[in-house]
């Protein structure tokens, strides 16, 4: 994308290589009891461990990506990022864009981009998009395109699914919206210069220490794939108790704050 500026230079051999998305949401100084929430002093500490294994020859390679749109992902992160020379993706909630508390305005998103990051959608006001009807969908992929590309006045193509969530009516509409690559919450690694149409992320949540993070990108870990493994029950226990079920006993476990998303 145009805007993409910054990014590190790859060598030769790491173009093979296979990449692990990694998803964050909110920065702050001190943490927070809300699972997604990570503090910023742990944060520069993955981005240093990530700028380390940028350095590799070949094996798993990080990349980084932001769902939501909080404004402390350019007070906070951009300038952790810039001090390793790493540019993340960062997915916006079109609609509380310049009109919810806590998240960017249209001018900090453009100067978001112009730290050279990347930006994508993130729907329009973060429903569920297997929810939708087909206006619904309208509204949240086309129209969030749309206003996206109109305020920052560049191409827009990547879609982050809120809450994970999708079925095939879901990507078909993301395809016809004009995305050509969709991020998922499925934990699991993806080859490198693959243009696959669904990307899988792994959630880093606020209790991760920066050691079992690294242990993720250690020659011949498991331990990706016992997270996928455990991704797959979860998506079963969704299917087995509905979404609101399942959004009770997950704020309950994640200790969700009121008007957290």
């Amino acid at each position: 994308m145009a805007f993409e500026v910054n990014p590190i230079a790859e060598k030769p051999e790491q173009q093979t290589a296979r990449r692990l998305h990694l998803l964050y949401h909110e920065l702050r100084r001190g943490g927070s009891a809300y699972s997604y929430v990570v503090g910023t002093e742990a944060f520069e500490r993955h981005v240093a461990l990530y700028a380390r294994l940028r350095q590799r020859a070949a094996g798993l390679l990080p990349e980084l990506t932001f769902d939501d749109g909080h404004r402390s992902n350019l007070e906070f992160a951009v300038p952790i990022l810039q001090s390793r020379g790493l540019v993340a993706r960062f997915f916006i909630t079109v609609g509380w864009t310049g009109t919810r508390q806590g998240y960017m305005s249209w001018q900090e998103l453009r100067d978001l981009q112009a730290a050279g990051q990347s930006i994508g959608a993130h729907g329009w006001s973060h429903t569920l998009l297997t929810h939708c009807t087909e206006s619904d969908l309208d509204t949240e992929l086309r129209q969030a395109r749309l206003v996206l590309e109109d305020k920052l006045g560049t191409s827009i193509t990547t879609m982050s699914l809120p809450g994970g969530r999708y079925n095939r009516r879901v990507l078909a509409a993301c395809k016809d919206a004009g995305y050509t690559q969709v991020y998922s919450s499925i934990p699991r690694a993806d080859n490198a210069n693959a243009q696959e149409p669904l990307i899988g992320r792994l959630n880093i949540r606020g209790n991760m220490q920066e050691e079992w993070i690294a242990s993720l990108f250690e020659p011949g870990s498991a331990v990706l794939a016992k997270l996928e493994r455990s991704y797959r029950m979860k998506a079963a226990a969704k299917a087995m108790l509905g979404d609101k079920a399942y959004e009770k006993l997950w704020a309950l476990v994640n200790r969700k704050e009121q008007d957290a998303e």
